[in-house]
Parts: structure tokens; C-alpha cells; sequence
């Protein structure tokens, strides 16, 4: 007597694991396939002098979240933001802002896979910004768009009919460090180089942009109560919400050159949006009304009206780590 045999097909693993790889926060979450987050953790990124420690961390780290979902046999893949991070090779490669790979290729794909018993993608942290917007913020349905992440850095992920911009070599899209001062005037940058628009445009940069400032002039503001050398971009914003004259001309520097530079890029993309992320962002209109000024006044006046200014609509690090998610999905 025959009977049916009938194809048993294996359960579809749930969960990704997302990394959003910052130069001053690495924030791990659990992402299930309708993007929700569900468990989220995180390290300070540069307290750890040598990759090894970093992963060592990082998987200590992990543990408790994965177990939550009934261990690490219930993950697909994990995928990675990470600045320099190279989608071709899984790679950090020369990222200026990390201690443990600015002067290395580090292959951190592979050192997590290794730990973890899953595949690992990578690509860079920007890059993976615009994917998880693409896919669940504000950029939803647009197929042209250029994502500008303002934290510690200036990065960038340029998409352009539905597809990331990789290049030949997987770095194409380091719009942070194209050239905004040139000469011996210019800022020194991480990098390496001098006038990178990371140098004046990262919260790092706006932090500089005070000390110059009070450097110049006697004039008064509420930045002259703190101490010069640990202002950040968030005492300047508070400064700038109370009215503070200096504060508020930081912004419009910033802005300003923000502007500028978004003109040169709508030349060669034709963005349907510019969408801005990252801590730098929470100063609101006080930096986004430069950024409108002065792309209109630079901008070649075919691109003047197409473009839209958005600030990301997931909160904190979810845009990043819902778009490295997304790498793991596609593992």
C-alpha cells in the first residue's frame, strides 16, 4: 500500500540580529521579518583598543537578547553597519574614526560569523541608514534619494533607481569627505586630508566651529560658561534653543555649508530627497533652515524645486539597525 509523502519544509529562521557600528555607540538589536526591533543593546565602541576586544564585548553583550528569543538557532544571519565598512568584502577598512581599524582592513564579518555560527553581512554604517529608511521611514517609495548621517562623522548613502550606490570597490558615496576648504585653511580631518566636510558639518565639527568662534571674538554667549575644551553640539544646541546669538550663528555656518555641498551632490544624482539622521539633527530648524537657504541659493536652478529636506522618522539608531537587519535578510 503507497501512501503520500508529504515535503516537510523547515521553519524559516525569524530573527536577524542588526548592528549599527557608530565611532561612539555600537547598538545590537533583535529584528523580526516585519522589521520590529525587540530587543536592543549596546557597547561604547571605543573603549576597546584591539578588534578582538570589541567582539569579545560585543558577543557578551549579545547573549542575554538572544537568548530572550530562544537562542541563537532561531537567526538567519546578522548584518552590520559599520563606517568603511565594505559590502563586497565584509571589511572595516581605514575607518577614521575607530581606534582598532584606522590603520587596518579588518574583517569583522567573518570574526562574527565565526563566533556566532551564522552568516554575517556588512556594508557601510550610511549605507545601511538609507536601506532601513528606504524600507520603513520617511524615504519609503522613493527610488532616488541621498542619506546624510550627521553623528560623529559626516556619511552618506546615495540611492539611485531603487539601488545602493556601491561603486567598483564598495566605498562609493564618501560624501563626508569631499573637499569644502581647500589649502592650509582647511580643518585637518581623520582621514587624513585637510577641508573634509566632516571636519566642520559632524557634531564633532560644530563642537570646533564653538572653540573658533569664541576663539575670535569677546563676544558674550552662553557657551563662554563652559569649559572650551568639552563643548559639544548638544551644549551648543541648547544654547542656540535659548536664543544665544553665537550658538545660533554656529548653526547657520553649519548649516550654510550643509546647503552648499547638498547643491553640488543634486548635480550629479537628481535626488527626490535629501533625508538627514543621526544626534545633529535634534537641533530641528535651527539647522535645516540654513540647509534649505543656502542649497537654494547655490543650487543649478534646474534641481531647486524637485528636492525635498527630510529629517529620518525612526528614532535614535533604528534607521541603522533596521537597514544592517536588512543585509542579514538578504544573507
Amino acid at each position: 500500500m503507497m501512501t503520500d509523502v508529504q515535503e516537510v519544509k523547515p521553519l524559516l529562521k525569524p530573527f536577524v540580529i542588526g548592528l549599527d557600528l557608530g565611532g561612539t555607540n555600537s547598538v545590537f538589536g533583535v529584528v523580526d521579518q516585519r522589521g520590529q526591533v525587540l530587543a536592543t543593546t549596546s557597547i561604547k565602541t571605543q573603549s576597546y583598543k584591539t578588534v578582538e576586544d570589541f567582539v569579545d564585548a560585543s558577543i557578551e553583550v549579545l547573549k542575554p537578547i538572544i537568548a530572550k528569543v530562544g537562542g541563537i538557532g532561531q537567526f538567519k544571519a546578522m548584518g552590520i553597519g559599520a563606517p568603511n565598512g565594505n559590502f563586497y568584502r565584509g571589511t572595516i577598512e581605514h575607518a577614521a574614526n575607530l581606534v582598532w581599524a584606522h590603520d587596518s582592513v579588518v574583517p569583522l564579518a567573518e570574526m562574527f560569523s565565526e563566533r556566532l555560527g551564522i552568516p554575517v553581512g556588512l556594508t557601510n554604517d550610511a549605507n545601511a541608514a538609507a536601506i532601513g529608511e528606504m524600507q520603513y521611514g520617511v524615504a519609503r517609495g522613493m527610488k532616488n534619494f541621498i542619506m546624510i548621517t550627521l553623528g560623529t562623522g559626516v556619511g552618506s548613502g546615495i540611492v539611485v533607481n531603487g539601488q545602493m550606490v556601491y561603486g567598483s570597490d564598495g566605498f562609493a558615496g564618501e560624501l563626508g569627505h569631499i573637499t569644502m576648504e581647500r589649502g592650509e585653511e582647511g580643518r585637518s580631518c581623520g582621514c587624513g586630508r585637510k577641508g573634509c566636510l566632516e571636519a566642520y558639518c559632524s557634531a564633532t565639527g560644530v563642537a570646533r566651529t564653538a572653540r573658533e568662534f569664541l576663539q575670535k571674538t569677546n563676544e558674550p554667549s552662553l557657551l563662554r560658561e563652559l569649559d572650551h575644551d568639552v563643548i559639544t553640539s548638544l551644549d551648543v544646541s541648547i544654547a542656540a534653543g535659548k536664543g544665544d546669538k553665537m550658538a545660533l550663528d554656529i548653526f547657520a555656518f553649519t548649516g550654510d555649508m550643509l546647503g552648499t555641498a547638498c547643491a553640488d551632490f543634486a548635480a550629479f544624482t537628481s535626488p527626490e530627497a535629501f533625508v538627514f539622521f543621526g544626534g545633529l539633527t535634534k537641533a530641528g530648524d535651527l539647522l535645516m533652515d540654513p540647509i534649505k537657504e543656502a542649497y537654494a541659493k547655490y543650487v543649478l536652478p534646474i534641481y531647486k524645486d524637485n528636492v525635498k529636506f527630510l529629517v529620518s522618522s525612526l528614532d535614535d539608531a533604528a534607521a541603522a539597525v533596521l537597514g544592517a537587519s536588512a543585509i542579514g535578510w538578504e544573507m
